[in-house]
């Protein structure tokens, strides 16, 4: 087999949740949007379903019917873009619940579907999606009138939990929800791991649940094997992959691998990264190129079958880290050549 395996784990998935879930003494939702941070909202959402989820978060209402599909009737679906133009009715024939982020949105809503459940976002700071504190003492008796099952806001900086805008959401979200009747929510994985203040009636652990930072201390999720296509003797002084860039400097022996920046192995963390194989770091030779990478296997003392990514030697925030970027971006970036394998509760 040429295409790389990733394998998600279930398993590893479910106790992330059920131990974020062990640190409030509210609801915890799962966080499905994006397919799952790309390891399949299918599969991903039942796992969470049979460990006790009630309540998943997903970003458009398309990814909420799919979904609903895959769960069928009973759990709650909620949507973070709202109620969108033309999603009326897949929202009101799948039984899902719009975050309302806007005073046009809420007017949308409760005229193309009187008397269906919808969720209130407020913006405490983020200034992304919400009612602003003006907005929302404008219209909060006109809102509260029609019976929202859920008000909820967004932290920007909870991955930094000494950062000041976390302490300010939280005053601003207490201000501006202080007597309300209705279930609350601000907390995302980094909420929930400040502490009890952030966690309110229900909390959104997502990144945490699918083994990344802030929640470090998470059981890792997915496993990445990519296959040697072929190994090579190269000599001191040669150059290895595109541009020539890479010029060995003793006699080495090369791997090339089946996998690319097409799979979403971002050509920038190139310089940095290592893959592995029995516990020992090899590193990348060459340039990242579309589908193909050069390792340096020299060693290992023999010629691999395959190199590891991901997985218990390194995990999608050191792979963040060499790209500059974040888990989140590694885990949803993974591209749809690989051969998914699930390992089920």
């Amino acid at each position: 087999m040429s295409t790389a395996t990733l394998t998600i784990d279930l398993n590893a998935a479910v106790a992330n949740w059920r131990t974020l879930d062990a640190m409030t003494g509210c609801e915890t939702a799962a966080v499905v949007k994006a397919d799952a941070y790309g390891l399949g909202a299918e599969k991903v959402g039942r796992a969470f379903a049979r460990a006790g989820a009630r309540t998943f978060f997903v970003a458009v209402a398309e990814e909420g019917a799919a979904l609903r599909q895959a769960l069928g009737p009973g759990p709650a679906i909620l949507v973070f873009s709202g109620h969108m133009a033309g999603d009326a009715e897949m929202i009101g024939d799948l039984d899902l619940i719009p975050l309302v982020n806007s005073l046009d949105q809420m007017i949308r809503h409760v005229e193309a579907l009187p008397g269906h459940p919808f969720g209130i976002q407020l913006d405490t700071g983020m200034n992304r999606l919400g009612l602003e504190p003006d907005e929302w003492r404008a219209v909060r008796e006109v809102a509260l009138a029609q019976n929202p099952v859920l008000v909820m806001s967004h932290l920007a900086c909870a991955d930094t939990p000494d950062h000041p805008m976390n302490a300010q959401q939280l005053r601003n979200f207490r201000e501006m929800t202080a007597g309300l009747d209705v279930a609350r929510s601000l907390a995302n994985t980094g909420g929930v791991l400040m502490g009890s203040d952030y966690h309110f009636d229900l909390t959104r652990p997502g990144i945490g649940t699918y083994g990344g930072h802030p929640y470090d201390s998470a059981r890792p999720v997915v496993t990445l094997d990519i296959p040697v296509i072929q190994c090579r003797d190269v000599a001191a002084g040669e150059a290895v992959g595109y541009g020539a860039s890479h010029v060995v400097n003793r006699p080495s022996r090369i791997a090339t691998i089946s996998a690319g920046y097409a799979d979403g192995i971002l050509r920038a963390m190139g310089p940095r990264t290592s893959l592995w194989s029995e516990g020992r770091a090899v590193p990348i030779a060459g340039r990242i190129s579309m589908d193909l990478i050069g390792v340096d296997v020299t060693g290992l003392g023999h010629d691999p079958k395959s190199l590891q990514l991901l997985g218990p030697d390194q995990g999608v925030d050191t792979l963040a880290h060499a790209a500059g970027t974040i888990g989140y971006e590694i885990l949803t970036s993974l591209g749809g050549r690989y051969t998914r394998r699930y390992l089920t509760p």
